[in-house]
């Protein structure tokens, strides 16, 4: 499934700085959707170079990552079920500042 990355306020530092990245990830297990806690995982793998423990906590992602899927806050669509489709944006902004 083709979705591109977003990644701001500091996060994209986790990912060799580079702000936008456009994916394929593939359904885990033959699942027919992918979801947003499916798509966390992949990026803990696939993209987060170093200190995943900023972007992540546990299977989620950390107090003060605000996620936004097609402009829309994640929260609104149901945060870690949210199911994903082809060509979806997906965007992590750190609402932190100086920890």
């Amino acid at each position: 499934m083709q979705l591109t990355l977003e990644f701001g306020g500091g996060l994209e530092l986790l990912c060799d700085s580079k702000k936008i990245h456009n994916v394929n990830v593939e359904q885990q297990n033959g699942e027919e959707k992918l979801t947003m806690k499916d798509l966390l995982s992949w990026v803990r793998t696939n993209l987060i170079k170093e200190r995943p423990e900023m972007f992540m906590k546990e299977d989620t992602v950390r107090p003060g990552v605000l996620v936004l899927v097609n402009d829309c806050d994640w929260e609104l669509s149901g945060q870690l079920s949210t199911s994903l489709e082809e060509k979806d944006v997906v965007v992590f902004i750190s609402t932190l500042h100086g920890g």
